[in-house]
């Protein structure tokens, strides 16, 4: 039981805080599963465009301190990689 008024709006707080980084975790991830959906399918037009949109999500999830930057930076060199290589194929 928490007894502090300080202590009970930094639990308030923190709840908010979890919540909102779920939410963007989780648009990060989907995105990732849509542009591996659309390399699956071998869509060559789509993949382009689905690697921007993952990318930007990643790097806005990044800079608002949800995943590590470095983490960020991995991810999306890997999945551009990816991209590369069904493009030249």
């Amino acid at each position: 039981m928490i007894r502090h008024k300080s202590a009970e709006k930094r639990a308030r707080q923190n709840k908010k805080r979890y919540q909102h980084n779920r939410a963007i975790k989780s648009s990060v991830k989907t995105g990732i599963k849509n542009l591996s959906a659309v390399l699956d399918a071998k869509n060559r037009d789509e993949s382009s465009s689905a690697l921007k949109k993952v990318i930007s999500t990643i790097s806005k999830a990044a800079s608002k301190g949800v995943i590590n930057k470095k983490t960020a930076s991995r991810r999306i060199s890997r999945l551009t990689k990816r991209v590369n290589k069904q493009l030249a194929v």
